[in-house]
């Protein structure tokens, strides 16, 4: 696992020992920002379950002016700072530690540009999150995108009010399904 792009291509990131972190492949974490392209330069960025901090780090790397990286667990949380440390970025990046769904609860949050899922699998976390979010129009801004990423056998369509499903793409074992304020 490294950084794929930016100021700080090529560093390698640090994975949470065990099984309670799922990192992004660099395949998909690629053609992620492939999608994303330019509009990650200047953008808020939610890391929500940042385990390792693999998609916000990139997000920073590429020229987000602010990652906010929520996490909960002590050893990713270690892991996470270290990571930021090693590739300078820690500057931009604000690591609240928690839980995810408590954040998105709370009072005078800017509006993110991107909010990227990827809690653990086969809970219906990412639908949760995503409720949460539809539920919260002032967490997303105006062309505000929500990606989830989940295992493709976890997809279910979501009734929402304010997002919709505008992409969805499968690498392998990987969905990544992005929803658009409407």
């Amino acid at each position: 696992m490294r950084v794929i792009a930016g100021e700080a291509k090529g560093h390698p990131l640090l994975s949470v020992p065990g099984q309670a972190t799922r990192p992004i492949a660099d395949r998909v974490k690629t053609a992620l920002f492939d999608i994303l392209g330019a509009s990650v330069e200047g953008c808020r960025f939610l890391d929500l379950f940042g385990g390792t901090g693999s998609v916000g780090i990139e997000a920073l790397s590429r020229g987000a002016a602010e990652v906010v990286f929520v996490e909960r667990n002590a050893a990713a949380l270690r892991v996470l700072g270290e990571n930021l440390r090693r590739t300078g970025l820690a500057a931009r990046a604000h690591v609240v530690r928690g839980d995810a769904f408590a954040y998105l609860t709370r009072e005078g949050i800017a509006p993110f540009d991107f909010i990227y899922i990827a809690p653990p699998q086969y809970q219906g976390l990412w639908a949760r999150a995503l409720r949460d979010i539809d539920e919260r129009p002032a967490l997303l801004t105006a062309q505000g995108v929500a990606i989830a990423q989940i295992f493709p056998k976890e997809f279910a369509e979501l009734s929402l009010a304010r997002l919709r499903l505008s992409d969805r793409r499968v690498y392998g074992s990987t969905l990544l399904a992005f929803y658009s304020v409407t």
